[in-house]
């Protein structure tokens, strides 16, 4: 697998394609997938393995992303590490451009800042490449960022 833990319970990476990978996943530990990839769907793998998976398609096109897409991506990560054993994989087709810029949404709404979860997710994941576009749409995401509360809040 094309994987990097950047955190603790957070990983990003490429494509996963087969049952082999999605199997390695779970053996991992991996509880929760966040498909970014248009390429490819990985809910029919996953649910042999009883890994959630929230597809969330999106064209790696250099054009700015709506909050949407990082509001989906956000709420679900952050609901699944809500539960103390639950490892989330955030990923697109190489890892390269989708999923970093994910990871960082998610980052930050964990409290990080930009300034700092950028450099880490670049020093773990190499291949990673922010495009300005990319990171100006997070930045612009956190602005109007409000946290969801669950269903049974346990804040």
């Amino acid at each position: 697998m094309d994987m990097t833990w950047v955190i603790d319970r957070l990983a990003v990476g490429g494509g996963i394609w087969n049952d082999d990978n999605m199997a390695e996943l779970a053996r991992l530990g991996v509880t929760h997938i966040i498909d970014m990839q248009i390429e490819f769907d990985d809910r029919p793998l996953a649910k042999r393995h009883g890994i959630s998976v929230l597809y969330n398609p999106t064209d790696d096109d250099f054009q700015p992303k709506p909050a949407r897409l990082f509001q989906k991506g956000v709420d679900y990560a952050l609901a699944a590490l809500e539960q103390p054993e639950a490892k989330v994989y955030v990923h697109c087709a190489a890892g390269v451009h989708r999923a970093p810029m994910m990871t960082l949404a998610i980052m930050c709404a964990l409290g990080w800042t930009l300034k700092d979860a950028q450099p880490l997710i670049e020093t773990r994941r190499y291949v990673a490449d922010f495009a300005d576009v990319y990171v100006q749409s997070v930045r612009d995401f956190m602005k109007t960022y409000v946290k969801s509360q669950p269903a049974s809040s346990s804040f």
